[in-house]
């Protein structure tokens, strides 16, 4: 089994200026941290693009939708920034049929040192495993169906809508 591994960006990816304080994108650092966790795993990796998901336009996620929908793997995972997944996981979730999407991301940025990313990668990567087809979010060792999660800020976690 090979799991498409589609990148996204968000805070996954990115890195900090210590100069300027600012947050930015050179390229994904997935395969450094697929390989510190001796993950065994057999992925595709796919960078589709680098963006924080504030951004992301309609465009964009038909974009993500497009992708999935051509794959020829049945289990993808894709990192993606946390503000705005639920929206990505209804359009995929509405639109697309016979493959388990896992969308992950991470709150703190992986070089950061004490980032969540490592669990969460790890984690998708098993929910993508034994999960049916549908699409799911994980995120802090939890998985949501598509149509019931929100992002609460106010805990800075994602949760169930009911």
């Amino acid at each position: 089994m090979t799991i498409k591994l589609i990148i996204t960006g968000g805070t996954f990816d990115k890195e900090y200026n210590e100069l300027n304080g600012s947050l930015f994108f050179t390229s994904t650092h997935l395969g450094e941290m697929l390989k510190l966790g001796r993950s065994r795993v057999k992925v595709k990796l796919k960078t589709l693009m680098m963006m924080d998901s504030l951004y992301m336009t309609a465009a964009h996620r038909k974009r993500i939708l497009a992708e999935c929908k051509a794959s020829r793997e049945n289990r993808i995972v894709i990192t993606h920034g946390t503000d705005t997944m639920p929206e990505t996981a209804r359009l995929l979730g509405e639109n697309l049929t016979g493959k388990t999407v896992i969308i992950t991301g991470a709150m703190v940025p992986y070089k950061f040192g004490s980032s969540d990313g490592m669990f969460n990668l790890g984690s998708a990567l098993s929910f993508a495993q034994t999960l049916p087809p549908d699409v799911y979010i994980a995120m802090n060792g939890r998985f949501f169906s598509w149509h019931n999660v929100r992002k609460n800020k106010k805990k800075g976690e994602f949760e169930e809508i009911k």
